[in-house]
């Protein structure tokens, strides 16, 4: 029998190029959905579908496709964009794709969603997906409008709850945090003990082996976080044991750094990297996920990797 056949897109993105590497190793075959005609890596099929809010070609582009993953989006970093924009490509398109797909014969639609559909960037409570969704901002609430929209379908369909996702290319909050650890000074973030869940990209892609394997159908969101939470001191000290360094903290209280962040504009970066957000991934394990790293283990190795890459430059 043929490999499943996938069609994936925003393999461009930093999870989907993970995926488009990914996926073949685990067995299935995947056509790449493109915006415009583009270099694809070797042993991917691609198709031209134009812009993601207003497809064309859906018919053709899905042909004989198993299954699709929809990874393409407004990423949450794009701030000042305005909440239709989100709305526009978050929502109204991933409806709309799944909507050619169940006109396809597509028997499952997996969704990259985020844990910002279900909470805010900080939250005191262990986040589950049996707790009524509080979106806080534009990107969460397109997203969780997206998920209800699927749930209006006739196609079986999976939402992943990604946390903040980590791994080689990075950006944002992550990335900066990996330069602080790659430098030699001593940083003032060892008093910071709230928790915070975190994605390595291995583990994402285990979660969605899992959820295109799952017999269904499913129809539901699932969290996805490494299974033991971090403080941003045990980040700090996995990104150094990879550089081939200790820790090097110094044990500021967490207001003091509270301030400084607000005085410096960064409030909401601060809170979104230092405030405390657990979530649960247990719904997942006990539908078959198994992570492949560590979060501990996974930090060093991209340490490892951007000190590699420093060193050859």
């Amino acid at each position: 029998m043929n490999a499943p056949l996938i069609a994936l897109t925003g393999a461009t993105g930093f999870i989907g190029r993970h995926l488009l590497t990914e996926l073949p190793k685990r067995g299935y075959r995947v056509r790449v959905l493109l915006r415009r005609p583009s270099e694809v890596p070797a042993g991917a099929a691609s198709a031209v579908i134009g812009d993601i809010a207003s497809p064309h070609n859906m018919a053709a582009a899905l042909r004989d496709v198993d299954m699709v993953i929809h990874s393409a989006g407004l990423a949450h970093a794009m701030s000042g964009r305005p909440e239709d924009d989100y709305r526009s490509i978050n929502t109204d398109a991933t409806v709309k794709l799944a909507q050619s797909a169940e006109r396809a014969g597509v028997k499952r639609f997996v969704f990259l969603s985020s844990i910002r559909a279900q909470s805010g960037p900080s939250t005191d409570r262990v986040l589950t997906e049996d707790m009524t969704p509080e979106p806080t901002d534009a990107y969460g609430r397109s997203k969780l409008e997206a998920e209800r929209g699927l749930a209006e379908l006739g196609l079986d369909w999976v939402a992943l709850r990604p946390v903040l996702v980590y791994g080689p290319g990075v950006k944002g909050n992550m990335a900066a945090l990996l330069g602080l650890a790659q430098s030699s000074w001593p940083l003032p973030l060892g008093g910071l003990r709230a928790k915070r869940s975190l994605l390595c990209l291995d583990n994402l892609a285990a979660a969605v082996d899992t959820v295109l394997k799952a017999d269904g159908p499913l129809k539901r969101p699932f969290i996805v976080a490494d299974p033991k939470p971090v403080t941003i001191p045990e980040m700090v000290a996995a990104l150094r044991e990879g550089f081939g360094r200790g820790p090097g903290l110094i044990p500021v209280p967490g207001f003091v750094l509270k301030g400084a962040a607000a005085l410096a504009g960064k409030a909401e970066a601060y809170e979104r990297l230092a405030g405390s957000l657990v979530a649960s991934p247990e719904a997942l394990r006990r539908l078959g996920w198994q992570p492949v790293s560590s979060t501990r283990d996974a930090l060093a190795e991209l340490a490892r990797q951007a000190g590699g890459q420093a060193s050859g430059a």
